[in-house]
């Protein structure tokens, strides 16, 4: 019997007489590529006990999986909630921060990874002229050569896998130094420096064509209190920028190579700050280097739904040396993983969990983070959406919302789609989602 085509399975999906309840599944999810299958009932009842209405059977969850390449759709809900995460906190008069972030001093700032060894790279002259490489040739963008090493042999895998594991706490350091920075330009010890001020950032990772992440920051001082509070007269935007500068530079952070030598962790050397304008300017930056408020929280939220982006590494954890062998990515990548994963059989580095993070070359730390006080919460964002959901649900039972209890079971059953055919339509169903979100924009 001749096996039927894509389209022939996918003509037979849409003609079985259960596609119309599964369609409804699926666009519940905004067409999610691996959903969760929940079987169980929710009813709702009034305080008495008495239940005024009542559903059992199956849904769909998503995934909520926050890299575009392994499910568009989470991924474009994680960006939204990371976008007002980050606009809250620059622009205030939402999620519970005031509007007078706006008038503190900010920067957004960048600090990238050191070098590991001379990497093929696409420059442009001032003309947008592409500047030979080193190797002697212009490379187009496309070219997966950019980012890899001159020489295979010479460069450092071993060092770059160490300082990627530690960028988390290289970061920390960072920031320790910083409060360190700003409270001797106030001629403040660190510790009277909580007292008269506070230091606000959220942050986001991106990975560069060379396989390491650099991080983007907007960096905020409030007032002691938090953003509620006044920042005091002596920071300045000049200051801040002095101090991220200046503590970026004094950072290190030590470990031991497998060999025993001594291994010294530092930030590069290219670190970039730029002031940032209010959310009137239309421009995405201006001829002094300032970036507009708008325009730096959409960047930020399209950093956080990057997995390796360039770099093409793999999307899930690596199981083990077949999954190292096969995987569809460049030499310079496979090399990088490969050795995360060597490292990673050894003692001294087993708190590093180097295997488990193999398939993020060797990252170990969240790609957004943010400081207690630097606005509001992705739980806090999620929860006011599922609030209002459950709002609306009840509303069309006709009930009061604030005079019924809601009683949910669910259990487990299962994740993904039965076939590619369904998985071709729900890519579909989040294809034509998107495209509305973005015309309702």
């Amino acid at each position: 019997m001749t096996a039927l085509t894509l389209d022939e399975r996918i003509s037979r999906r849409i003609r079985a007489t259960d596609f119309k309840a599964w369609r409804a599944k699926v666009e519940s999810v905004n067409g999610c590529l691996h959903p969760v299958h929940m079987s169980g009932a929710w009813q709702v009842q009034d305080q008495a006990g008495t239940v005024l209405a009542k559903r059992s059977g199956h849904v769909f969850a998503p995934c909520g999986n926050r890299r575009e390449s392994v499910c568009p759709s989470c991924s474009d809900r994680y960006a939204a909630d990371a976008f007002h995460l980050m606009r809250a906190g620059l622009s205030g008069g939402d999620k519970g921060v005031p509007v007078s972030v706006a008038e503190k001093p900010r920067v957004f700032a960048t600090l990238t990874a050191p070098s590991f060894g001379p990497v093929h790279n696409r420059r442009t002259s001032a003309r947008g002229r592409t500047i030979p490489c080193a190797c002697g040739e212009r490379h187009h963008e496309a070219d997966p050569r950019i980012g890899s090493p001159l020489d295979v042999d010479a460069y450092d895998y071993v060092g770059s896998v160490l300082w990627q594991a530690h960028a988390g706490k290289l970061w920390h350091r960072f920031t320790i130094a910083l409060r360190r920075k700003l409270a001797h330009a106030a001629g403040l010890t660190v510790r009277e420096f909580k007292d008269h001020a506070r230091l606000s950032y959220a942050k986001v990772a991106e990975y560069q064509r060379r396989g390491l992440v650099h991080f983007h920051a907007m960096v905020r001082v409030d007032g002691p209190g938090g953003p509620t509070d006044r920042t005091p007269a002596w920071v300045t935007a000049e200051l801040l920028t002095d101090a991220i500068t200046a503590a970026a530079g004094s950072v290190q952070l030590d470990t031991a190579r497998p060999d025993g030598t001594a291994f010294t962790m530092v930030w590069g050397r290219q670190v970039d700050v730029r002031q940032i304008r209010p959310a009137s300017a239309a421009e995405v930056e201006d001829d002094q280097g300032e970036i507009s408020e708008q325009r730096l929280a959409s960047y930020v939220a399209k950093y956080a739904t990057k997995g390796t982006g360039k770099s093409e590494a793999a999307d899930r954890p690596i199981r083990g040396q077949v999954d190292i062998d096969h995987l569809a990515v460049t030499p310079h990548h496979r090399r990088i993983i490969q050795t995360c994963w060597d490292l990673g059989g050894l003692a001294d580095y087993e708190e590093l969990n180097l295997r488990r993070w193999a398939h993020m070359l060797g990252f170990r730390g969240h790609f957004l983070t943010k400081s207690k006080h630097y606005s509001t919460t992705f739980k806090a964002i999620r929860g006011e959406r599922s609030a209002f959901q459950a709002e609306q649900a009840l509303e069309r039972l006709g009930v009061d919302p604030d005079s019924v209890v809601v009683v949910n079971h669910w259990d487990f059953a299962g994740i993904g789609y039965a076939n590619d055919a369904e998985i071709e339509l729900a890519q579909g169903i989040a294809e034509r989602k998107r495209q509305q979100r973005k015309e309702g924009r």
